[in-house]
């Protein structure tokens, strides 16, 4: 009995480690990190995110359906951090560590900041792991459509002007979000 409850064990150990290491470690190898950092004066902002390829196939309206909620990346839920209040669309976006969801669209893109984080990006059913009533900010945006195909997703934030942009790439979808640092 003893060494039945032992091999038990043995094994429970073994198909969680083969778990841990598919999810955390495995499959980053097809969608590796990247962390995007803007600095300007005492204006901080950064992204971690996960890097899917194109591979061939169809994105938007595809891979990431029309209408539904995406990670905005793979694996882990993409992270958006700022050490300043920001003004978006008119709303202010406190300081903070959100998650950045998105609902890509044929002509406009919903961008949502969500306040929980550290979660993987999808549940075990493939669903977008968001709360939706965590989510303090929702922007509506155009998207563009490019000529030139980018194989690997890409987010940059630069200066524009005036203003901040948060631009996310793929595929020949170009999506740009403006900010603003807010004044007080």
């Amino acid at each position: 009995m003893k060494k039945a409850i032992v091999f038990i064990g043995i094994i429970v150990v073994l198909v969680a480690s083969a778990f841990i290491y598919f999810r955390f470690f495995y499959t980053k190898s097809f969608s590796p990190e990247a962390t995007v950092e803007f600095k300007q004066d005492d204006v901080t902002i950064s992204v971690f995110y996960n890097r899917p390829y194109k591979k061939g196939r169809e994105i938007f309206g595809g891979l990431e359906p029309f209408g539904k909620v995406w990670r905005t990346g793979a694996n882990e839920a993409t992270v958006f951090e700022t050490n300043k209040d920001l003004t978006i669309q008119g709303k202010i976006l406190k300081k903070g560590k959100y998650t950045l969801w998105t609902i890509p669209g044929e002509q406009t893109w919903k961008i949502l900041f969500n306040t929980e984080t550290g979660q993987w990006g999808i549940d075990f059913n493939g669903a977008a792991n968001r709360d939706p009533k965590n989510d303090v900010l929702v922007a509506e945006v155009p998207s563009l459509i490019q000529d030139k195909i980018i194989e690997q997703f890409t987010i940059s934030v630069e200066k524009m002007e005036d203003e901040i942009q948060l631009i996310l790439l793929w595929d020949k979808t170009v999506v740009t979000l403006p900010m603003a640092v807010t004044s007080r």
